[in-house]
């Protein structure tokens, strides 16, 4: 996003928009890093950090306003034509040479994550503003992180925030892998418990023995919890992983935690709550001029996929907003609290949003 203008500026600049995405054009064909007004970065480096999960190093031109410790950057690459967009945390702190690193678990099925992990170096990809919360919180205590799989990507950030401070203040972090071989940057983490007395580690694979005196077994449990927290302890508790994941540590952590944050990397299951909705309805997209019709109760984004249609994405959790489109008319459900929306000239998300009754979307 560039910075705002003066009202004079701010109205020549959306004049001279489309001449500038001509002037874009030519400059790509300079630098491809060269942007008037796009984010955008080389990746510059590649580091393989364990089974099927690479590291990619990229470096931003100047129109990127830089990231906070936890937070979110979309990346897009050009698959067969086609521009594909997906949602990564950060996996380092900010430091001063503004480089940007995501770490990539390549999913069966993934077609980006695959993509990303064989990409030439010095490649070009357009990426977004940061974005998310996701941070430690200001007040005091402890704090507990329980990562899972790739969930670790975000709290890496975090902790690596904290060790260039010594780690202020004291946190554990647990961290659930399938094997050993799948734990990412472990090397760090024992070391960091071995210098810093703030910082506790666990580590679990759930597939394999424990190993360690500071291993754990089996999937997330009571027991994992009394573990890290002994004696009736409470803390900040910031969780990552699955929508399993995720679902099981906030059952285990909510009751007694000062406070949870959490983020899930796969679409959350959506509770209809007793909730029907049967039938279909009609959505006019304004500004193609089709109209579909598609399941009530369904997510938008899958339900538009369905009927052909290919509205810009990135997380499908609701956390992005690339999503994000004006509702002209009708009514809409969020899934995540079966909260229905009348309200006219509205923005809603498509990955969280259900049509409720016949819609009018700015698409």
């Amino acid at each position: 996003m560039r910075q705002p203008l003066s009202p004079p500026v701010d109205a020549a600049w959306h004049w001279m928009k489309p001449d500038l995405q001509i002037v874009d054009f030519w400059l790509s064909r300079v630098n491809r890093l060269w942007s008037t007004h796009e984010p955008r970065a080389r990746l510059v480096g590649r580091h393989i950090e364990a089974d099927g999960i690479t590291t990619l190093t990229l470096k931003p031109n100047r129109h990127f306003k830089g990231f906070k410790a936890g937070q979110h950057i979309n990346v897009s690459v050009e698959i067969d034509g086609v521009r594909h967009t997906r949602s990564y945390s950060a996996s380092d702190r900010p430091q001063r040479d503004r480089l940007i690193r995501i770490t990539v678990k390549a999913i069966g099925s993934g077609k980006v994550s695959g993509h990303l992990q064989h990409l030439r170096l010095g490649s070009v990809l357009p990426i977004g503003q940061a974005f998310g919360t996701f941070e430690l919180p200001d007040a005091e205590g402890q704090c507990l992180l329980l990562a899972a799989g790739t969930g670790i990507t975000p709290m890496l950030s975090l902790l690596k925030a904290q060790a260039a401070l010594a780690f202020p203040r004291p946190i554990t972090l647990a961290y659930w892998a399938r094997t050993r071989r799948e734990w990412v940057q472990a090397d760090v983490l024992h070391a960091w418990s071995k210098l810093h007395a703030n910082f506790k580690l666990r580590l679990i694979a759930t597939g394999e023995s424990k190993a360690e005196d500071n291993e754990l077994t089996g999937r997330i449990n009571p027991t994992h919890l009394q573990d890290c927290l002994p004696d009736g302890e409470r803390a900040h508790a910031l969780v990552c992983g699955s929508n399993d994941f995720v679902s099981a540590a906030r059952a285990l952590i909510e009751p007694t935690a000062l406070s949870v944050q959490a983020e899930s990397f796969t679409p959350p299951v959506r509770d209809a709550q007793g909730v029907v909705e049967a039938g279909t309805v009609k959505v006019t997209l304004l500004r193609s001029g089709k109209t579909v019709e598609v399941p009530r109760g369904q997510a938008l984004l899958d339900a538009l996929e369905a009927q052909g249609v290919s509205p810009a994405y990135g997380c499908r959790m609701g956390i992005c907003n690339t999503c994000a489109c004006g509702k002209a008319e009708g009514s809409s459900r969020d899934l995540r609290n079966q909260h229905i929306d009348e309200e006219p000239n509205h923005a809603l998300r498509l990955c969280i949003s259900a049509a409720h009754s016949d819609l009018a979307l700015e698409l």
